[in-house]
């Protein structure tokens, strides 16, 4: 972005989600308390997967991964919404924006990929069971969970090229409590509208694939369990029924935010909140929750620190 333009526009100003005092006292309280837990809870699913070596699988290496990317996609609004709260004026820098815009998007695509992988890990177990070790090799797993952080690096990039150098000299005010890239490129002072549709339609089709590509491979699944014996079949719909509600969970807000814009303030705003702070807090307790595995880990890995305590 060159001199002009930065001279007169360097920062924005958000106007949060809300105006009341108490309303911002409590939802102060609420998030902190929710961002807290999405960190303990989705470090301890990290720490349980590279502890327990019952859980040394393709898939359990993927859902820490996935643990992973929620760490960061609640990190990347969520302090500044929480610190927002007790701050009269809510601003934030040209560059702080663009940060958030760029490992908002990096982190977003990424996990859209990582969920596909993660389907293919579960066709491939069900599906293909005999060929599964040789398939999910270790080196398969890691390079494909590089794919999708590259994916999202393209991805975010492509976004951020899109808007860095925007001329920004009029409104600087934003009606939400992050930067939001629909809502930044209404700022530009210039006719954004071709520019919108080309954002929309970058993050429009990336979750496309990644929904059409997950959409197969479950029904592929689904339709293997439905010829399978009755316990095994039960075993694997119960995981599959986690891995459903999740894609449901982050697909949902994608598509009313990008893909069927609804330009309803208050529901934007919800919809914005549930994608960065339930989103990451929900995968952990729907997965956890729904594994006997992965809660017999977490059970040893409270044990183990309890008498690492103990003895000290």
């Amino acid at each position: 972005m060159d001199d002009a333009n930065n001279s007169v526009v360097s920062e924005f100003v958000l106007l949060g989600l809300c105006n009341s005092g108490d309303l911002q006292i409590f939802l102060f309280l609420l998030f902190s308390i929710l961002y807290l837990i999405i960190i303990l809870g989705n470090i301890l699913i990290i720490l349980s997967a590279i502890s327990d070596p019952n859980l040394h699988s393709p898939m359990y290496f993927l859902l820490a991964n996935l643990s992973f990317v929620d760490l960061w996609l609640s990190s990347v609004t969520t302090p500044k919404m929480i610190v927002d709260f007790f701050r009269e004026s809510k601003t934030i820098s040209f560059g702080g924006c663009m940060c958030q815009i760029f490992f908002g998007h990096f982190v977003g695509g990424g996990e859209m990929v990582l969920l596909v992988v993660m389907a293919y890990d579960r066709y491939v177990a069900i599906c293909k069971p005999l060929h599964y070790t040789n398939i999910m090799s270790q080196q398969r797993c890691i390079g494909l969970v590089l794919i999708s952080w590259t994916i999202g690096f393209v991805h975010s990039m492509s976004q951020l090229a899109m808007v860095m150098d925007l001329p920004f000299c009029g409104p600087r005010e934003m009606d939400s409590f992050f930067c939001d890239l629909p809502l930044v490129i209404e700022l530009a002072c210039m006719d954004t509208y071709v520019l919108g549709l080309m954002v929309n339609a970058d993050s429009g089709i990336l979750a496309l694939i990644c929904f059409f590509l997950l959409l197969i491979s479950y029904t592929h699944i689904l339709l293997t369990v439905y010829h399978h014996s009755a316990d095994g079949a039960a075993k694997a719909l119960s995981t599959c029924t986690a891995h459903i509600m999740v894609v449901v969970i982050f697909f949902g807000p994608c598509i009313f935010i990008y893909l069927w814009p609804l330009n309803i303030t208050s529901v934007d705003k919800f919809l914005a909140v549930f994608y960065t702070v339930f989103t990451p807090l929900l995968n952990p307790a729907i997965y956890t929750l729904r594994n006997k595995e992965m809660k017999v880990a977490l059970r040893k890995l409270g044990s183990q620190y309890v008498n690492l305590k103990w003895n000290s």
